[in-house]
Order: C-alpha cells, then sequence, then structure tokens
C-alpha cells in the first residue's frame, strides 16, 4: 500500500534502556508534562464571573478551518507551529511510554520523527471538506478507544520486561508506535487539516 502522507516513525532502541528511569517514570514525566501543559493551554478561574487564560493555544483548528473555508489558503507559520506541537507532544507521549529513555526536549526529534506535508489549500484540500472532517473520522476514534486500552495494557507488561532486562518487547514497541502513528494520522486528517486523504485502518507505516 502506498504511503499515508502523514508520517511518524519511532527509533527502536538499540542499547538497553535504563531500569532506574524507567522504575520512576511517571515521576520523571511531570516537570515536562507542566511545559507541554501549558503549551497546549490552560485556564484558572476564580470568582464567579472571571477567567484569567494562561499558557499557549496548543494545535491551531478553528482559525485553519475558517482560513480554508473562505480564503483556500493555510498559512505557512501556522503549519509549522501545528507540526512543532505535534512533534513535541509525541516525545512526550514517547517517553511516557517507555519508548524512549531521553528526557523530552522541546526543539530535537531525538529519534521521534513525525512529518505533515504542506498543503497548497487550492489545488490539495476541499475548502467544504474541513466541516465535516472531524464526524467522518468517528469509526477511528471508536477504533482507538479500545486500542489505546491495549497500549496500557501493552506498557505495563513492557515496563516489567525493562525493569528485568533492560529491553523494549519488539513486538510491544511496534505496537505501542504504531497505535501512536494512527492517532497523529487521525489528528492531521480531522484537527490540523493537512490532507484530505482518509487516515488508513493499520498501524503499519
Amino acid at each position: 500500500m502506498p504511503p499515508y502522507p502523514v508520517q511518524l516513525n519511532i527509533d527502536y532502541p538499540e542499547v538497553g534502556l535504563d531500569r532506574v528511569s524507567t522504575a520512576f517514570r511517571l515521576f520523571a514525566i511531570i516537570p515536562i508534562a507542566i511545559v507541554f501543559g501549558a503549551l497546549s493551554g490552560s485556564s484558572w478561574h476564580y470568582g464567579t464571573a472571571s477567567t484569567l487564560t494562561i499558557g499557549g493555544v496548543g494545535l491551531l483548528f478553528i482559525p485553519v478551518l475558517l482560513m480554508i473555508l473562505f480564503r483556500q489558503k493555510y498559512p505557512r507559520w501556522w503549519f509549522d507551529w501545528n507540526l512543532q506541537v505535534a512533534r513535541f507532544g509525541n516525545r512526550v507521549a514517547a517517553y511516557f511510554l517507555l519508548l524512549q529513555d531521553r528526557y523530552p526536549a522541546t526543539d530535537d526529534d531525538q529519534g521521534v520523527h513525525l512529518e505533515y506535508p504542506y498543503p497548497n489549500a487550492q489545488a490539495d484540500l476541499n475548502r467544504w471538506l474541513p466541516l465535516v472532517k472531524w464526524f467522518l473520522a468517528i469509526p477511528h476514534y471508536v477504533l482507538l478507544f479500545f486500542l489505546s486500552i491495549g497500549v496500557v495494557f501493552a506498557v505495563l507488561m513492557a515496563w516489567v520486561a525493562i525493569l528485568f532486562t533492560g529491553r523494549y518487547p519488539h513486538g510491544l514497541f511496534d505496537y505501542v508506535s504504531g497505535v501512536m502513528r494512527w492517532e497523529n494520522r487521525v489528528a492531521a486528517y480531522a484537527f490540523v487539516l493537512v490532507t484530505d486523504e482518509y487516515p488508513p485502518f493499520r498501524l503499519k507505516p
């Protein structure tokens, strides 16, 4: 099958993973998770009528949708923002899911490679399709819900395996990274809006 335009590839750790880092991953992830949460946007509520918004804005969805709908344009810096936020989020996720030992960086791929094609909005994107993409992706949401349950058990088994052997079982690694790949394709189609090609129902590239 031809490769899908959106690709996520995570390098398999050829050297042994750190057992101590793996054992305390739930605690080690907290600082970078706070950074990502601030980047993604969050709100503090106080009183009954006031809201103070702090942090970033996360992925740009509504502005991109409106720009494609009314102007048939996808501003390059909006595309670059969405891609970099998604890359950072995937590095954090890969670290949390034990796929990588290196602490997530804000500006280096660290073996987690996510690529989006920059679309020519007039030639490559249907201006009306962004209104319904989120709805068309519902079958993927359902399948990803069950696949994500499988990820929980896969990561627990990998955690035990790493503590005893220092290795992430290859089959479990392929499954967890495959679910991440599937999730990224759906997000890129339905919310980042970089392609009109419907995501395939598969874990492989």
